[in-house]
C-alpha cells in the first residue's frame, strides 16, 4: 500500500513539473497543440423534384446506389424497396426455379441467426423484410419504425452479406414448389398462360416453366451463386419513403448493400413482338373437366413512348378496364348474362407489349361468349366511344389516382414502377395532364387501329362448346 502511494505521488509531481502558481493552485502551462485537419466528407448531392403528389429527392449514395426518397416526417415508418434487373427468365437452363429459391431464402436465416432466429429478430424490431422474383426483376422490401431503422437495415445487411441457405428451409421451398407443380395442372389461369406461351412464343425465356427435373437440380450452393449473380450493385435501384433525410438514409443503404458484388454477366431479355394479325386462327383449347370455361385473349400492345398509348389507356377503361362501367361487362354480364365478370388491361412492359383480357362463362356458352367479345371489339372499330364515355373514363382514371399514394409503402411502390419503366421523375405530375389532353378523335383512332378482332389470340380452358 505504501509503495503504491509513493508511486502515485511521484506521478503527480511529475505531471505538475513546469507549472506556475496562481492563488496557491497549480495551473499547467498551455501545451502546444498540433491540429490535423481531416478532409470533410463531400456533401451528398441531392436533386429535388417538387411535384404535385410528392417531393422526390434523388441522390446517389457514397457507395454508388441510386435512391429516390420521399421524406414524410408525419409518419414514423420507413418503407424501402430494392429491385435488381434480373429475374427468373434468366435462370440457367435446367435450373428453372433457382431465382425463386433465392428470394424465398433471403429471410430464412443469416449470420448467426437460423430461420427461427431471423424471424424472431424481425418480430423484436417490429419490422418486415422479404423478397420476390419476377420474370425480369428480383425485389426486396423493408418496412420498419423509423426509430428502429438502423437496427432493421443492419439485419438486412446481414441477410445480404451472410445468407445461410440452410438445408431445412431450402428443402421446405422445394417441397412447396413440388406441390405447386401438381396444383397448377388444375389451375385454369396457369393452363391458359401455358397454352398461350407455347403457341405464341415457345422458344422465348418467358415461356419457361419450373419442372420436377429443374427442382431436382437446385441446391443451396447454387442458390448462393445465383444470389451473387442477380443481386449486384450495377443492377440495383432503390425507392424509399419515411421520416428520414437523404443524409440519414444514405449510410443505411450503403451499409445494407456493402457486401453485394459490383457487377455480373446475367444476359438481357430479348423483347417479344406479337404479329399484328393473330397467329391463332381459331381459339386454342385446353381440356379441363369443370363446369365453366376460362377465356383469355391477347393482342399486341402499345409502348408508353408511343403517341397512341394514353388514348388507348383511356379507351381500355371503356372497353373492359372499368368494371361495371365497361362495355364488355354491360353487354356480356348485365344484358346477356354470359359471365359474372370480364376485364381487360394494357401491359406496357417493353419486353412484351400486350393488350389482354378474360373472363369465365358456362361451357355451353363459350362460343357465344367469344363471339360477343369480338362483336364488341368491332363496335369500337366502327363507332369508337361517346363523349360521355370519354368523360367518365377520364374522371375515374384521374380521380382514383391519389389512392395510390395513401401509405408509405404505396408511394415507394409507385416510385419503383416509375424507375423500372424509366418514366421519369416527373411522371406523377405529367400523367393526369396526359390523360386530360386525350381527345375523342385520338381515342377512336386507337380503337380503329388496335381493337380489330383479328389481332387477338383466344385461349379457352375447360370443356367449351359452340366453338368454330
Amino acid at each position: 500500500m505504501r509503495a503504491t502511494q509513493l508511486l502515485l505521488a511521484g506521478a503527480a509531481l511529475t505531471a505538475l513539473a513546469g507549472c506556475s502558481t496562481v492563488s496557491g493552485w497549480f495551473k499547467p502551462e498551455p501545451a502546444a497543440v498540433t491540429v490535423v485537419e481531416t478532409p470533410a466528407e463531400p456533401a451528398l448531392k441531392v436533386d429535388v423534384h417538387k411535384g404535385e403528389f410528392a417531393e422526390i429527392q434523388q441522390f446517389v449514395t457514397p457507395g454508388g446506389v441510386s435512391v429516390w426518397l420521399v421524406s414524410e416526417p408525419s409518419i414514423p415508418i420507413l418503407a424501402v424497396n430494392m429491385a435488381w434487373k434480373a429475374g427468373t427468365a434468366t435462370d440457367p437452363d435446367g435450373h428453372e426455379g433457382l431465382s425463386e429459391s433465392v428470394a424465398y431464402s433471403m429471410n430464412e436465416g443469416a449470420g448467426d441467426l437460423d430461420s427461427l432466429g431471423f424471424q424472431t429478430a424481425m418480430e423484436d424490431l417490429n419490422m418486415s423484410f422479404g423478397c420476390s422474383a419476377g420474370s425480369e426483376w428480383t425485389s426486396c422490401s423493408v418496412s420498419s419504425l423509423t426509430d428502429n431503422a438502423a437496427a432493421s437495415m443492419a439485419l438486412v445487411a446481414t441477410a445480404f452479406a451472410e445468407p445461410r441457405f440452410d438445408a431445412g428451409p431450402y428443402e421446405r421451398f422445394l417441397r412447396e414448389k413440388e406441390v405447386s407443380l401438381k396444383t397448377r395442372e388444375t389451375n385454369p389461369g396457369y393452363l391458359a398462360w401455358r397454352a398461350g406461351a407455347q403457341a405464341l412464343y415457345p422458344d422465348h425465356p418467358f415461356a419457361r416453366e419450373t419442372s420436377a427435373e429443374s427442382l431436382a437440380a437446385l441446391t443451396p450452393e447454387k442458390a448462393k451463386e445465383r444470389m451473387r449473380a442477380i443481386m449486384t450493385k450495377d443492377r440495383l435501384v432503390v425507392t424509399a419513403v419515411g421520416a428520414v433525410t437523404p443524409e440519414d438514409l444514405a449510410p443505411l443503404i450503403d451499409a445494407a448493400t456493402a457486401s453485394l458484388p459490383a457487377t455480373s454477366d446475367v444476359p438481357a431479355i430479348t423483347p417479344i413482338a406479337l404479329p399484328e394479325t393473330a397467329p391463332l386462327a381459331a381459339p386454342k383449347v385446353v381440356t379441363l373437366p369443370q363446369p365453366q370455361s376460362l377465356v383469355r385473349f391477347t393482342g399486341p400492345g402499345i409502348a408508353r413512348s408511343d403517341a397512341d398509348f394514353f388514348p388507348a389507356f383511356v379507351l381500355n377503361y371503356t372497353f373492359g378496364g372499368g368494371g361495371f362501367e365497361s362495355r364488355l361487362m354491360q353487354t356480356l354480364r348485365v344484358q346477356k348474362g354470359l359471365t359474372y365478370g370480364i376485364s381487360t388491361s394494357l401491359d406496357p412492359n417493353p419486353s412484351f407489349l400486350t393488350w389482354s383480357g378474360g373472363g369465365q362463362t358456362k361451357n355451353e356458352s363459350a362460343g357465344e361468349f367469344i363471339e360477343n367479345i369480338r362483336i364488341e371489339m368491332q363496335k369500337f372499330v366502327d363507332g369508337g366511344v361517346t363523349e360521355q364515355e370519354l368523360a367518365d373514363a377520364k374522371a375515374y382514371l384521374i380521380g382514383s389516382y391519389p389512392l395510390g399514394f395513401d401509405s408509405n409503402a404505396k408511394i415507394a411502390s409507385q416510385m419503383m414502377t416509375v424507375r423500372q419503366e424509366n418514366l421519369g421523375v416527373d411522371y406523377f405530375d405529367r400523367r393526369n395532364a396526359l390523360i386530360e389532353a386525350v381527345t375523342i378523335e385520338e381515342v377512336n383512332a386507337a380503337a380503329a387501329k388496335y381493337l380489330v378482332p383479328d389481332r387477338f389470340n383466344f385461349v379457352v380452358v375447360g370443356e367449351p362448346q359452340g366453338l368454330e
